[in-house]
């Protein structure tokens, strides 16, 4: 799962970062509405946590005008403004949710998971492969139906190649599926990654194989 996270807070925002990191989560963060536009036209996120009182703007000019370019992605507002009729007002305008300072984590996660599972917005179905079964909205791992522990970043590849199952997926769409855009890549991390994956998942017997495409990516396929 990827999110965008849209905070003036510097402690909180990577608080935040660091929190939903541990579920499986990459958040990319910014301050400022102009990026956060971009940011939404370069990347496909799940969901969207947008505060109110942001450097640029009121946060909430940010939702028409996503929603005027096409996006559909749920967005969650995170404030400490949260009377009835700011409330109110928040979702008048398009928010799916709102969520008021201080929250837990684990609150937020369940309101994730809720406007995930929306109808306007269906979570995706578990995948199967070979043995091996994702559910990409928990990010669980089973082989034959025993739970599969993994590193979250291994998790995120395998999770990302799974999608794409039978297709060649490029290095640079699996660093994004990991990694937040402020993060600095060290060349062969993905290529680490990939090399404990591919032994993991034959030791547990999940019946596919990742193979690498020279120059261009790696395919996930039944073996």
């Amino acid at each position: 799962m990827r999110l965008l996270l849209i905070e003036d807070e510097p402690e909180l925002a990577n608080a935040l970062s660091a929190a939903l990191s541990k579920h499986g989560i990459v958040t990319d963060h910014t301050m400022h509405l102009d990026d956060a536009f971009e940011l939404t036209r370069q990347n496909d996120y799940d969901a969207i946590l947008l505060d109110r009182r942001l450097p640029d703007g009121e946060g909430l000019t940010f939702i028409p005008k996503v929603r005027r370019a096409g996006t559909e992605t749920p967005i969650i507002v995170l404030t400490a403004r949260n009377e009835p009729l700011e409330r109110v007002e928040g979702l008048d305008i398009g928010a799916d949710d709102y969520l008021g300072k201080p929250f837990l984590v684990e609150e937020l996660m369940a309101r994730v998971r809720a406007v995930l599972r929306r109808p306007s917005s269906l979570a995706e179905p578990s995948i199967a492969v070979g043995q091996m079964v994702i559910d990409p909205l928990h990010l669980n791992v089973t082989i034959a139906s025993t739970p599969l522990d993994l590193p979250r970043r291994e998790l995120l590849v395998l999770a990302a190649l799974a999608k794409r199952k039978d297709k060649t997926v490029l290095r640079s769409t699996l660093e994004a599926a990991v990694y937040n855009y402020e993060e600095e890549i060290q060349s062969n991390a993905l290529d680490a990654h990939i090399s404990r994956l591919r032994k993991r998942l034959q030791d547990a017997g999940a019946g596919v194989a990742i193979h690498n495409i020279r120059g261009v990516g790696y395919l996930l396929k039944e073996e």
